[in-house]
């Protein structure tokens, strides 16, 4: 029997992409939590926002922030030896990215590189983000506690390839989205905390066996975590499956977050573990 470790997106992938509801993944999640399967958010959140969600949803394990900026490891519930890194509050925190003031120089060094303007999180009041993001001001608020990266309205008229290749003549990637794009550092992503923590994980969970990652998400920015798991699932947004996870071949959950989550996730647990 394969040994599991689980990375999940939240947005339109755990949680549904209007209503941010979960209740239909609690009980695979418990199930999971019985088996001592690692559930691990790896998201473009910040670590407000998922410190809110996780205590609600009752998840105790590491979780990934913007995307892959850093990697919060509670230290009480670690099964492993701690890693290298820096200790804020109850975690073992460690950085992939850089900071969110190198962040915001950053965009602001890439617009006029690009000769327009680029609007970041920093430049929007909580009001104009809940306008853009349909989040209540309380999630407003933890949405604009950067710490590493900086989401930008993506521009209109400028080619992806340009965008990412400004980002990278600065010293930083670029994720690029339909509406957001987020400026990270060079040295973060999802994929490399993905491969840091199977390879902490690796030895207490496959006990000489197979370690078999799972990675879900739904849109462009899951790419990097996707195409580093085992196996990845692409959840369908109203109108689908975005196209560029659609090429992939991946498998598809049957349904939107979280009931998609839910059916998918329950098929992986009763064909592998």
């Amino acid at each position: 029997m394969a040994a599991l470790i689980l990375f999940t997106d939240l947005d339109g992938t755990l949680l549904h992409p209007q209503s941010y509801d979960y209740d239909a993944a609690l009980p695979v999640i418990e199930r999971m939590k019985q088996r001592g399967i690692p559930v691990i958010p790896v998201t473009s959140k910040t670590r407000a926002e998922v410190e809110t969600l996780i205590q609600q949803i009752g998840l105790t394990d590491p979780f990934v922030v913007e995307n892959g900026s850093a990697i919060y490891i509670p230290r009480d519930t670690c099964p492993y030896p701690l890693p290298e890194g820096d200790d804020d509050g109850p975690y073992r925190v460690v950085p992939l990215g850089v900071s969110y003031v190198m962040a915001r120089a950053g965009l602001k060094a890439i617009a006029q590189d690009l000769g327009r303007p680029l609007k970041g999180f920093g430049d929007l009041s909580i009001e104009q983000v809940q306008q853009l993001t349909g989040l209540n001001p309380e999630a407003a608020h933890e949405a604009k506690m950067r710490e590493f990266t900086e989401p930008f309205l993506t521009p209109k008229n400028t080619a992806s390839e340009t965008l990412v290749a400004a980002a990278q003549g600065m010293g930083f990637n670029v994720v690029v989205g339909d509406r957001f794009s987020h400026l990270i550092g060079a040295e973060a992503g999802k994929g490399i905390a993905v491969h840091t923590l199977v390879t902490l994980y690796e030895p207490i969970l496959a006990d000489g066996g197979p370690l078999v990652s799972i990675g879900l998400g739904n849109s462009p920015n899951d790419l990097d975590m996707l195409e580093n798991v085992d196996r990845a699932i692409v959840l369908p947004g109203e109108a689908g499956p975005h196209p560029r996870l659609a090429e992939r071949g991946w498998q598809i959950a049957p349904d939107l977050a979280p009931k998609g989550w839910a059916i998918a996730v329950t098929g992986v647990l009763d064909a592998i573990a």
